[in-house]
């Protein structure tokens, strides 16, 4: 039995978008961009780049400009990973657009080639091998991941004709005509890329796809409803770590076996403390006893102190929360101190470095 899809790329180069500062995820990205937030125990692009050789993608350029020279210390020429690296960074930034078509100035395929593109804030469990074959199918300019939403009025959203053609790129409204929306996994050929202008802000969003529809370019659609999660909110930071421990998104690049929690090295936990629901306890963490921690990202040589309680929440790196404090959906920055018998909820931040004193903060009357 022959095989009915046409041959994959023997090299597929693929460009990944990752030049944005996270200003939502602040302060977890004050010093750090949000691409290399320690995620399931790894720089969150680790999960991408694995996941993208494994579809057969072998060179990547990156598109880089907040702190750009981080991700080449953290990643370097890609060996590691069984990947070639370049790395190309924005003098000013250039939006979506501007950003591949600066990027493309490293690639190396033809003008025919496909070339995947990738957002470095998406954590998604979709085929983009399949997303390719269709691209070659149907020799489209670009074809589009689209995922299928519940409540597609929150979001832009994508029709597509009987065919799998887009049809328009549409804001958001209260009765939207499709759950489809935009994904952020895009296939162009590179000659698509080539022809949008070069050095000036340009978003595919806004200005290259409803143009290359207007002029009658073939852009497809590839639609799924497998994983697919933004996380480019502390609470969808949190859940997409949380997600890839407990193995709801597979990953080869999680550092350990799914499960309730993960424990990186050096870390110490209490007999007597309880980690659940897909944390991590990063290098030489501390939970001390009856400490309970749920569904959160404790970082590198932080110390939870005994009796504390911690829910959907992020506790920077070198931190440390005193005995009994409580928190719940809080992002707590690095190096600060969170004294006993605090209670902080409903998405409270605290900046790194801040001493908050015992019993400062809470949102019930008993302690």
């Amino acid at each position: 039995m022959t095989d009915s899809h046409p041959p994959r790329p023997a090299c597929l180069e693929a460009i990944l978008l990752v030049g944005g500062q996270g200003t939502r995820l602040r302060p977890l990205t004050l010093r750090t961009p949000k691409p290399l937030l320690s995620t399931a125990g790894v720089p969150f692009l680790a999960h991408q780049l694995a996941r993208a050789r494994a579809f057969g993608v072998r060179r990547i350029v990156f598109a880089t400009s907040y702190r750009a020279e981080m991700f080449a210390e953290v990643f370097g020429d890609g060996s590691e990973f069984g990947l070639s690296l370049e790395y190309m960074t924005e003098r000013t930034p250039l939006g979506t657009g501007g950003a591949i078509r600066n990027a493309a100035e490293a690639l190396t395929c033809a003008p025919e080639a496909p070339v995947l593109v990738l957002n470095g804030d998406i954590l998604s469990g979709h085929d983009i091998g399949a997303q390719v074959r269709l691209h070659v199918e149907r020799q489209a300019a670009v074809t589009l991941h689209l995922t299928e939403v519940d409540d597609p009025s929150r979001f832009g959203c994508v029709p597509t004709g009987d065919d799998g053609r887009v049809t328009a790129f549409l804001e958001k409204t209260p009765n939207p005509v499709t759950n489809r929306i935009n994904a952020g996994c895009y296939v162009f050929q590179r000659a698509a890329i080539d022809r949008i202008p070069a050095d000036r802000v340009v978003s595919v969003e806004r200005e290259t796809f409803p143009g290359m529809i207007e002029s009658g370019d073939l852009v497809m659609g590839y639609p799924d409803r497998t994983y697919w999660l933004d996380v480019g909110t502390p609470a969808a930071f949190v859940q997409g770590s949380c997600d890839l421990v407990l193995g709801r998104l597979d990953s080869p690049a999680l550092p350990g076996p799914t499960g309730e929690f993960l424990c990186l090295p050096g870390a110490e936990i209490s007999a007597d403390a309880k980690l659940s629901g897909g944390t991590v306890a990063g290098a030489r963490a501390t939970v001390m006893s009856d400490s309970t921690v749920h569904g959160s990202v404790l970082g590198e040589d932080c110390v939870i102190e005994s009796g504390v309680g911690i829910h959907d929440s992020v506790v920077g790196a070198g931190a440390r929360v005193c005995s009994g404090a409580v928190l719940k959906n809080a992002v707590i920055g690095d190096n600060a101190v969170i004294g006993a018998d605090n209670e902080l909820l409903s998405g409270v931040r605290i900046w790194p470095g801040v001493q908050l004193p015992a019993c400062s903060v809470r949102f019930s009357s008993e302690i």
